[in-house]
């Protein structure tokens, strides 16, 4: 096929889409002037696009075509990913609006990731700090020495050193980095594995605050994670909602193929493990 019976047969694809990404990059967009196709087609348009190129330049057409094309798919390379004017205003109006809007749009899985986590966290906490003996039924005894010299209220060894808490909080972050992608991908294996992590580490958790605070080593424990728990109980909460929509998909897919229905409640999990990070992120700017 020679240069111009290619450019008759494609030529219009191309101006159409470069009126489009003038269009949808035009600060001065109006009703007025649509773009000519919708952004659901601009996939399949930017592939076959791509493949124009690729015949352009393999057919050996005229240099002016090939830069033309180039510089149409860098153009819509850029579009699709790289960095937009919307960017910043996007990311502050959805932890401004949209955040909040989705927790309230799922507060019932996140009322019952809530529960199954705070549930047993605040029973063993009770528990254990009015019966010590509890924490050995659970933890082993080399982890429950182990807090017990890192929270020791002697005043000879209240003072840690910087090498001890950097250590302390790097564990921590680890540790909760861990825990939220074992409860959010454990949705997977039907809800069980997000429902089993929350409960467990809500078990743990409350079992490890209500021994120290019940042997005299409260303050020092509470002075520590006062700063950061917040946050990564938080975390962890939205975590576990994030997998529990995983597991209701797949146990309660209604009419939908269950790939489909896993998929659709994936996309609106997003913006609650966004959520998460983000409150593991502000975790780790209010320790610096």
């Amino acid at each position: 096929m020679n240069q111009q019976r290619f450019h008759e047969l494609h030529g219009r694809q191309w101006q159409e889409f470069e009126q489009w990404l003038d269009c949808m990059t035009s600060k001065r967009r109006t009703d007025a002037h649509p773009p000519p196709f919708g952004e659901s087609d601009l996939p399949h348009r930017y592939r076959t696009l791509c493949q124009h190129l690729a015949l352009a330049r393999d057919r050996q057409y005229s240099p002016a075509l090939v830069e033309r094309l180039d510089r149409l798919v860098i153009r819509a390379h850029q579009f699709m990913y790289g960095s937009h004017p919307e960017a910043g205003p996007a990311v502050l109006r959805f932890f401004t609006a949209d955040f909040a809007r989705t927790v309230r749009a799922h507060r019932h899985v996140v009322a019952l990731a809530f529960l199954l986590f705070f549930g047993p966290l605040f029973l063993l906490g009770a528990l254990t700090r009015a019966d010590a003996d509890i924490a050995h039924m659970i933890m082993p005894v080399e982890q429950i020495a182990a807090y017990e010299r890192m929270y020791d209220p002697r005043p000879e060894t209240t003072g840690r050193a910087a090498s001890i808490d950097a250590y302390m909080f790097g564990h921590y972050i680890w540790n909760n980095i861990r825990i939220g992608f074992q409860t959010f991908a454990g949705g997977l294996l039907l809800g069980l594995g997000s429902v089993f992590f929350l409960t467990t580490n809500g078990v743990i958790i409350g079992t490890t605050a209500g021994y120290l605070i019940g042997s005299g080593r409260g303050p020092n424990f509470l002075s520590f994670v006062c700063g950061h728990s917040a946050f990564e109980l938080t975390g962890i909460v939205l975590m576990g909602a994030g997998g529990l929509m995983l597991g209701a998909a797949l146990l309660f897919p209604g009419r939908s193929t269950r790939v489909a229905a896993l998929r659709a409640n994936a996309r609106a999990a997003v913006p609650l493990v966004c959520g998460a990070g983000a409150s593991e992120r502000q975790h780790l700017v209010a320790q610096r």
